[in-house]
Parts: C-alpha cells; structure tokens; sequence
C-alpha cells in the first residue's frame, strides 16, 4: 500500500468511526484481532482511529511500530516504538521491538541499548531470552547442524559455512544476551561449544596477528567468553581444544610482562577457557586501552573478581563455624557462590510497583522493622527485599565469604544501604541476641545436618507477631533430581569443574530420555554453582507436606500459605473450593499426589506463632 492509498484507507476508517463509535478497549481489541489475521491494513487503520481520540495510547503506538516493522518501514517504526516508549519506559516489548528496527538500519549501538533494556526489564521471562535467540535463522540452520552431530565429532566448517560466523556475530541481540544472563537449552549449548571451538581455530590460526580479525567477530567472541564466564565453564572441552587454548594461555602469559600488544580475538580466546583474573599480572590488562567489548570483558574477569576478592577481608563474622556439615557446605559455596546471578530486575520498578510486590511477599513492613535473610548466599534474595521493604533494616547472613563478597558488590551495585551482611552459622545464631519481626529461610534449612535444628533456632529470633517465610525440598517433584545423584553417586563422579562437565554431557547427550527432562529444563543445569547445587549438594533433605504439618504442629504455627502462581492455584481452587482449603495442608498434599511437580522450585510458604 502507497502512501495515497494509506491516507485513502485512513480517511475511509474515519468516516466509518463517525458512524459507528465504539469505546477504545473494543477498538484495541479490533486492531490485535485484524493484525493477528494477517488483515494490517485494517489494524492501521484502527490504530489510527484510537489515536486520535487518545493520542498517548502505547498498544496503538507500539501495534502501528509493528505494522511498520512488518512492512520495512523501519525509520516509521521507530518513531512509533519511541513514542510508546515515552509513555512507558518498562515495557519490555517495545524496547525489543525498536532495537530490531534500529538493527536493521545499522544503528548498533542504539540497538544494543535496547536490547539489553528489554533483557533487564525480564522480557520472555517464562520462555527465557533462547526463544528470541532462535529468530535467527543462521542459528537455527547451525544448531540443526550441530544436533545432527552430536555424538560424533566434526569440524567446525563443517557447521559453520563461509558466511556463518559473520551472520551470528553481526546478531546484536544474541551478543546481548550472551553478555547479560546464562543461556539455557541443550541444543544452544551445543551450539554455544561448538561455536566456541570455531573461533578458538580462527584466533589459533595466526594468534599474533589475530588482530586483523573482524571487529564484529571479535565482538562476538568477548560476548561468548563473557557468556563463559557466567556459567563458570560448564561447555564441554575436548582435548584438542584444551590444547590449543592451552597455548593461547601460556603465549599471552608470555606477552603480559614484556607489555606488548595482545590481539582483542587471543585475549577472548584464552578469556573464553579460562577466568581472566587466575592468570599472574593480569590486573595490568586493566590499564591499557581496548574496544569496548574487550573492555566489558575485562571488568567482568578481572575488575570485579579482584573487588570481591578485597571485600572478602570486610566482612564481619557473627558466629563460629564448628558443625562438620556446616564446614562442608561452606567449602562448597566458598568454591562456587549460588546463585552468580547478573541482573536486578526490580531495579527498573517503580517504587509504587515495588510496594505492591512486597504487599504479596507477607505484608507491609513500615520504618524500624527487623529482617534477617538466613542463607543469602550471593545476595539476590536480599537485595529484592532491601527493595520491597526500603525503610526495614536487614541482616543477611551466609556460611560462605566468597558467596557474601558476590552479595556486597551486587548490593552496592543497586545502591542499597539498609543491608548489613555477616557471616554466620545458622545453628550458633542465637548467640547473637537480636530478634526479627520477619525472617527469610527460603533454599537453607534443607542443607543443614539437622534442618528441624535450624528451624527451632530461627523461630527464637521471630517476634511474637513476626512472620517466618520458608522454602524446602518436595519429595515428589525432585525425582529427576533423586535419579541423578543415584547415577552420580553410581559411577564415581565427584564435585569437581571436570566431573560436573563430565556429567552433564551424559545428560545433554541423553535429553530425550524422560528421566531427564526436568533437569534439562532446569536454568540450574546451565551452570557449574547451579548444577553442583542442584544435583552434586553435601547435604539435601527433602520433605513431603506432611512432614511440614508435623513441624508446624510441634511448634505451635500457623500455616498462612504457599506461595504459587495464579493458574496453579486457580487449578487448586477449583477442586477445593471451600473456604480455607488454600491453608488446609491436607489438600495441599491430595493435590500435590495427583500433581507431583507442583513444587518442583520448592515448597514455599509464611507461618507465624499462634
């Protein structure tokens, strides 16, 4: 459609809207309807009919930018996107949609803005940012590819053709995503390992003058090392790569003291296999001048291991640490701090919104209010509190150091101050004479020797109208989980970086055997914290509810319910719709027999004392 014949059709729907005038939900509701049918002209139309009765109305906006898009005709996309965007800068989708249409028109670096928005801001956070990977169709033909291939080996040319490499690496959201959150799915793993692998030949290749590499190729391949580093190396490793990386290491090694020039695509090489900040001198990478993107690497390998490593020495301990359980967990989280997360997704959040979130997490908590955030390991859970309940003072402890020093640099990251973080063993923090109105032990208790242990002494800190919020293993939905550390435990593998790599390719080779799905599923299997976490723990108990009723009856609580999500329940409810079955544990456990993955997450759920 030409321009006169647009303006012809506009001036068409205004004649049709005089005569028929219909209130702005039902012509919203027209427009998705015509654009889903494939009828554009008819959703414009629309759009512009809604907008000129409310010109700031952002689904229009954002639903004509589409139609645009759909059309080519980007520059008109954006204005459109841009637009929305005013009205509302924490709409995911439209800083999406607007950084496709700035790709496009070769403005990169507006669209990686974007881009890395819509990321933060949680976009596809049921699906994951892999379903927005897989648009691409050179990705989706190499990953073909590579499941052809994987249990055989194969050169990388032959999956990756002549203009393969070039086509990912000018991908600018995939570059975002790589550097912003751990990618999930066994096939983007493998193609992640084999990609990889690829550009290890190409910067082997001539390693001293692999500066003369294509800056979009060395782009992607700091964003790949970077994406590497956030799964604490879990990709699989052959030998023939190991030895080669092996001596991209040991030339730049060389390179370093005598400060001569590195090649951007060696550095991502070496930085792509191993953690920047383990290599003697590397701090003095900080101090010469890199393109951006190896510039990015740099802070994630070295600045902020080496900011965590200096913090470690602040942090006050509360208690001794003297239970031989307690020890081995530590170690465990001293060596890999759960979770390594990337992004603080409420930072974006209004405050109203952030209010409102805290309502539904057990109330409003006003100024002068106690918290204690028992196990926080790297930080995540403390810091969403410290900004749900920003006037509360909050104690988050940990076993781990390292876990607590990953904590205060996230936390100073989001400018939070009402957080104070010690180290502490949860079965000695009666000690500490200080009691609670809340207190947080959501993943903890289920790693202690003696959980019911660990539950008396954090029930003497709550306060008589206090509220204790709690998250345990189910029983019934970790039976992958189960399965896994029998086979783990079965064939010897022990808690190291190579061991969990090792097992891990038994089950991405194997991820259409239905024992594994779950753990195929899980964003936990993605990474090396994640998976020792999941699957190769110290210590794990596992509860039913009725081992939760007889805890609560032991102690005198009151059950005030589980947290779950709205289709969850509104299924739970239409079974048990009396009033008070959602606190009625006997339900609980009738539904959870016929629906065993309910809990897969957890059991989590607030009692108060009677």
């Amino acid at each position: 459609m030409n321009r006169r014949e647009r303006r012809a059709a506009v001036a068409r729907g205004k004649t049709v809207a005089a005569s028929s005038p219909a209130d702005i939900a039902d012509l919203t509701a027209d427009a998705k309807r015509a654009y889903q049918q494939g009828r554009s002209e008819q959703a414009e139309i629309t759009c512009r009919q809604i907008l000129a009765r409310a010109p700031a109305h952002k689904i229009s906006l954002n639903l004509l930018g589409v139609i645009n898009q759909a059309s080519g005709r980007h520059r008109l996309a954006v204005k459109r996107f841009a637009d929305a965007i005013a009205l509302d800068d924490l709409d995911a989708a439209c800083h999406y949609n607007i950084a496709c249409s700035y790709q496009i028109l070769g403005q990169r670096t507006d669209a990686a803005t974007h881009f890395r928005k819509a990321i933060a801001l949680g976009m596809g956070e049921e699906k994951g940012v892999e379903e927005f990977v897989m648009q691409n169709p050179t990705v989706v033909a190499c990953i073909a590819k590579t499941v052809d291939h994987r249990n055989s080996s194969v050169k990388s040319e032959v999956l990756f053709g002549a203009g393969d490499i070039a086509a990912i690496a000018n991908d600018v959201f995939l570059r975002c995503a790589l550097e912003l959150t751990v990618i999930c799915g066994a096939t983007l793993e493998l193609f992640l390992t084999q990609l990889r692998f690829a550009l290890l030949r190409l910067a082997a290749a001539d390693p001293l003058h692999a500066g003369k590499a294509d800056d979009e190729v060395i782009g992607l391949f700091c964003a790949l090392a970077q994406q590497c580093f956030l799964n604490e190396y879990v990709f699989a490793q052959s030998d023939e790569e190991m030895q080669q990386a092996s001596r991209l290491r040991d030339l730049l090694l060389q390179q370093l003291p005598a400060g001569r020039d590195i090649p951007p695509l060696m550095l991502a090489a070496v930085a792509a296999y191993f953690p920047l900040h383990s290599l003697p001198g590397a701090k003095s990478l900080l101090a010469a001048a890199w393109p951006p993107c190896v510039a990015d690497l740099l802070r994630l390998q070295i600045h902020e291991p080496l900011e965590e490593e200096e913090d470690r020495r602040k942090i006050p301990a509360l208690t001794a640490i003297e239970d031989g359980v307690s020890i081995q967990v530590m170690q465990q989280y001293e060596q890999n701090p759960y979770p390594r997360w990337t992004i603080n997704r409420l930072a974006a959040q209004t405050g109203e919104m952030k209010r409102h979130v805290g309502a539904a997490h057990g109330g409003d908590l006003g100024p002068g209010r106690d918290i204690l955030i028992a196990g926080c390991g790297s930080g995540q859970h403390a810091t969403e509190m410290a900004q749900y309940f920003p006037d509360a003072r909050i104690l988050a402890v940990d076993i781990s150091r390292a876990s607590l020093a990953y904590a205060r640099r996230k936390t100073r990251e989001a400018g939070l101050r009402n957080i104070e973080y010690a180290q502490a063993d949860i079965l000695e923090l009666a000690a500490i004479g200080r009691t609670f109105d809340r207190i947080e032990a959501v993943g903890v208790l289920h790693h202690l020797a003696e959980p019911t242990a660990g539950w008396q002494v954090l029930l003497s800190l709550l306060r008589p109208d206090g509220i204790m919020r709690v998250g345990l293993y189910s029983e019934a939905a970790r039976r992958s989980v189960v399965d896994a550390r029998a086979l783990i435990a079965e064939r010897g593998y022990q808690a190291t970086a190579e061991d969990i790599r090792a097992f891990r390719q038994t089950i991405v080779h194997n991820w259409d055997d239905e024992r594994w799905k779950r753990l195929i599923g899980s964003r936990d299997f993605y990474s090396t914290s994640g998976c020792r976490d999941l699957l190769f723990n110290v210590m794990e108990h596992r509860f039913t509810i009725h081992d939760i009723a007889a805890l609560l009856n032991g102690q005198k609580l009151s059950f005030l319910g589980f947290e779950l999500d709205a289709r969850t329940v509104e299924k739970f409810q239409q079974q048990y719709p009396d009033a008070g079955a959602l606190t009625n544990l006997d339900c609980w456990s009738a539904f959870e027999a016929a629906n065993p993955q309910t809990f897969y997450n957890m059991y989590i759920f607030s009692v108060g004392k009677k």
